[in-house]
């Protein structure tokens, strides 16, 4: 174990926002999908992940842009952000491994701990809380995990097969990977050139017992943006929560 007050959390940050966005469509016909607005708010999902960073000591992040880069960078140049922002790009598919480390070799302090989330991630937890828990386990790579709630009506059943209960949206019986993490320095170098982490960097990281998982606080807000249905329902959460 090692002393969690002993390294300071991450002030610097990846978010990956290169994806097409397929299933979010008309939204993401003129747009990357991390521009997508969330109804009622005027600002984008970037925006808000870029304000939440800031919330957690985040001084610097850099965006690693890819589908219509150019609609991104220039809302980021207009935009009046609460951290320095700098933008990547790929000129040629990478995958996502080898788009991470690419944007991870252009952040101020590669010999220091970094944060990186997905672009289509809505959420608000405690970096600084989860950056504790990624020292205290001397992890080289920490994913939040979320519990998401089932899309669908469930039916519980007794041993004779009666129905008992229909319950609406129940939550899921298995946790998932938040699509938010910290790294350690080390973890750039473990990441390949090309190709997809979460299939070679991850499962060697779990054999040696050097990837820990952060399930989100009971109560914090979660949601990944992948439909308009999530869209929508953004929308309705935040109301309901008064944002």
């Amino acid at each position: 174990m090692t002393d969690p007050d002993a390294v300071p959390p991450p002030t610097q940050a990846v978010v990956l926002a290169g994806g097409q966005g397929s299933r979010l469509r008309p939204y993401t016909d003129d747009r990357p999908k991390p521009m997508v607005e969330i109804p009622g708010t005027g600002t984008p999902i970037i925006g808000h992940q870029l304000s939440w960073l800031a919330e957690e000591g985040v001084t610097d992040a850099v965006v690693s842009c890819g589908h219509l880069a150019e609609v991104l960078q220039e809302w980021l140049a207009k935009a009046e952000l609460p951290l320095r922002v700098s933008t990547v790009v790929e000129h040629e598919p990478l995958g996502r491994g080898g788009g991470l480390k690419y944007a991870a070799a252009h952040l101020p302090h590669p010999d220091r701990p970094w944060y990186a989330t997905n672009g289509d991630i809505w959420t608000r937890f405690s970096l600084r809380e989860m950056a504790a828990f990624h020292t205290e386990r001397a992890a080289t790579a920490t994913l939040a995990l979320a519990r998401p709630r089932i899309p669908w009506g469930a039916v519980e059943t007794d041993a004779f097969g009666h129905i008992t209960d229909f319950i609406e949206a129940p939550p899921s019986p298995y946790l998932i990977n938040a699509g938010v993490y910290v790294f350690g320095p080390e973890f750039t170098a473990a990441l390949p050139d090309r190709g997809d982490h979460e299939r070679t960097t991850f499962p060697g990281l779990a054999r040696t017992r050097r990837l820990a998982g952060y399930p989100i606080p009971q109560g914090a807000y979660w949601r990944a943006i992948d439909t308009a249905k999530d869209l929508s329902q953004a929308a309705k959460d935040l109301a309901a929560l008064g944002r």
